[in-house]
């Protein structure tokens, strides 16, 4: 499947940045074309983001060969079209390492390199970052430049026009480059649009605009403003670049991002240009240079490792459904007999499976673009008027809205029903992306519903559940990957609010799960049973409400219970632990320990890997029941029993 790659004698005299300034500019086309063939090379042994990259292979070569990096600083949003970066500063022998365990991050990382000085895997960050950056360097009386790429995707959230309207009201230099992959704000990119870009970015004009604006001053008022505002809409017919004049910066663009002979005329203008803030618009297509990746942009975003001549990519055939599958299946069958079931997503139709969702329901599908806030109190607005939304958003990216969470929907009562994906770690994306967190923040908010699923088909009944809830807020949860194979029913039935399922009864030993690691609490207690420790284990379904009886009951009937969720300290176990402080259980020797993840952040690692940092796995629910008991010589004999030594529990 691996291929040998193209020569690459240029890049091999490439180390760091100062290495690639040393070369001619007649250079650059040879070392650009040899690191989209490392680039590409690298991603086919270890999968990752793809398409975004190879657009930017020539942007990347012209910032660090115009730039003085890392005193000047370039800010990637998002980090996923900053691999071309990282192999240009110092980390080449280690590209084949990304998203693995102890290797590159898949994003920018400030603790990777002194080449990222910020770290980047949520979008829209670039231009608040870089203001902060530019200011602090004023501050400190510094000259360095600071430079925002930022895709036009990103481009669709609030918070980068936010950025963009503070650093229009400041003095700060900052240049701010758009790149355009996809958008349709662009007139044609040819000759006549570089030759206005190089015109528009160099000192001679910006002098003459500034004198212009000098003498419009002497006319009367009224002249004045009719004087300005002709010189600027004649920009924007020309340019297309009003829109961002009115948010006080200086627009240069469009340019071809893949054109030398247009890039660096103008970075070098941008670059010596005297103060404030200024954007040029950069147009680029995504998969450049990679023929699978430019005729497939969607599935050449992010990638399995692939071949790289003929672009199959090497997926592992599905035993079962994958979570996000059934979630969509499951809600496209209620929404055929409830017209008011609408389904909304920011920016991530394929992740979230709404892309199904959207061929059969398209007038019911609303993609917002990456703008969660607007999701959220969008999705609010329509439960005002009677809709059912369902608010389909990663759990690391809602955290984005909690504000609106909170005040939109959670303190109004409304029923918007937040469907989680990518619950709990994530594998090879990271600490950025993992959906730690959900639980404990949602189960703090009064009157909301928190439900976990432990596999596909419990999560078919929580949209069935979610759908029935029309007087409160709820959320369901669910993990990244596949189900684990068992038989589904055609479509979900609505579960009892608040109360748990007893899958296992014991008598010594409780184990209390909240989502999927209920497969390896059965585990572990099966194991806890042939040590002679007879284990109850339960699936709580609801982190909110609680089932207060059943945990009353298990209270009473056991001398141990653990709690077992894939989530942050502060969510199910600790309002299981609230419960039974209040009800006296802990007054009559009940031993408790919750099992949560760590109070770190965890590298990405391959998921096995990962559960064994946070303590989650089998092994370690029993290891936990025998230390707490008290039971030394048992922990020895389980030991021996283990195939595998123990991991050391964080």
């Amino acid at each position: 499947m691996l291929n040998s790659k193209p020569p690459t004698p240029l890049l091999d005299r490439v180390t760091v940045p100062a290495d690639l300034r040393a070369l001619g500019e007649g250079d650059l086309r040879q070392l650009a074309e040899e690191l989209r063939a490392e680039m590409v090379d690298a991603v086919s042994q270890t999968g990752g983001h793809l398409g975004a990259g190879l657009g930017v292979v020539e942007l990347t070569v012209a910032l660090h060969y115009v730039f003085n990096t890392p005193e000047d600083r370039i800010i990637w949003d998002v980090g996923h079209q900053a691999y071309p970066h990282k192999i240009l500063t110092g980390r080449r022998d280690r590209i084949r390492t990304l998203r693995q365990g102890d290797g590159l991050s898949g994003f920018t990382k400030r603790a990777e390199s002194e080449y990222d000085p910020f770290g980047a895997a949520h979008s829209s960050t670039s231009i608040s970052s870089g203001l902060g950056m530019a200011v602090a360097r004023d501050l400190k009386g510094g000259t360095n430049n600071v430079v925002a790429v930022i895709g036009d995707g990103a481009m669709s959230a609030g918070m980068a026009y936010e950025a963009m309207n503070n650093a229009g009201s400041m003095n700060s230099r900052l240049i701010i480059i758009l790149n355009d992959n996809d958008m349709s704000i662009a007139p044609p990119v040819g000759a006549m649009s570089a030759y206005l870009a190089r015109l528009l970015s160099g000192g001679a004009y910006r002098s003459m605009r500034h004198l212009a604006k000098q003498l419009a001053q002497l006319l009367p008022k009224r002249l004045e403003e009719s004087a300005r505002r002709a010189e600027e809409y004649a920009r924007g017919m020309a340019t297309g670049g009003t829109l961002f004049e009115e948010l006080g910066l200086y627009y240069v663009g469009p340019i071809d991002g893949h054109n030398f002979d247009h890039l660096l005329p103008v970075l070098k203008n941008v670059r010596d240009a005297g103060e404030g803030p200024i954007l040029v618009h950069v147009v680029t297509q995504k998969g450049k240079g990679y023929a699978p990746a430019e005729a497939a942009e969607d599935k050449y975003h992010g990638v399995s490792k692939f071949d790289v001549v003929t672009g199959t990519q090497a997926k592992a055939q599905a035993n079962a459904p994958s979570y996000t599958k059934v979630f969509a299946e499951s809600l496209i069958a209620h929404a055929e007999e409830d017209d008011k079931i609408v389904a909304i997503t920011a920016a991530m139709p394929g992740g979230t499976g709404l892309d199904l969702f959207a061929q059969r329901f398209p007038g019911r599908t609303f993609d917002v673009g990456i703008a969660e806030q607007h999701a959220v109190t969008f999705a609010a607005g329509l439960a005002t008027e009677g809709f059912k939304p369902f608010a389909t958003i990663y759990s690391t990216f809602l955290q984005r809205a909690y504000d609106q969470v909170v005040h939109d929907v959670a303190i109004q009562r409304l029923p918007v029903r937040f469907a989680i994906d990518r619950a709990g770690l994530v594998g090879a994306d990271g600490p950025t992306h993992a959906g730690s967190f959900d639980v404990t923040y949602l189960a703090c908010l009064p009157g909301f519903v928190v439900m976990a699923a432990a596999d596909e088909v419990e999560l078919k009944h929580m949209v069935a559940t979610a759908v029935a809830i029309d007087d409160r807020p709820s959320s369901l949860r669910y993990p990244r990957g596949e189900g684990v194979g068992i038989e589904m029913p055609a479509i979900g039935t609505p579960l009892e609010i608040g109360k748990g399922r007893i899958l296992r009864q014991g008598t010594k030993v409780a184990i209390l799960s909240l989502g999927t690691r209920l497969a390896e609490a059965l585990k572990a207690a099966e194991q806890l049973g042939a040590l002679g420790l007879s284990t109850t284990v339960v699936d709580a379904r609801f982190a909110k409400p609680l089932d207060e009886d059943l945990i009353a009951r298990l209270a009473r009937e056991h001398e141990l219970l653990i709690t077992v969720e894939e989530g942050s300290i502060g969510g199910f176990g600790s309002h299981v632990l609230d419960f039974l402080a209040h009800s006296g259980a802990l007054d009559r020797g009940l031993k408790v320990r919750p099992m949560a993840l760590p109070d770190i952040f965890i590298d990405q690692d391959k998921p096995e890997k990962m559960y064994d940092i946070a303590g989650l796995n089998a092994a370690q629910i029993v290891e936990t029941a025998l230390s707490v008991l008290g039971q030394e010589r048992q922990i020895a004999d389980f030991r021996q029993m283990t195939p595998q030594p123990l991991p050391k529990l964080v």
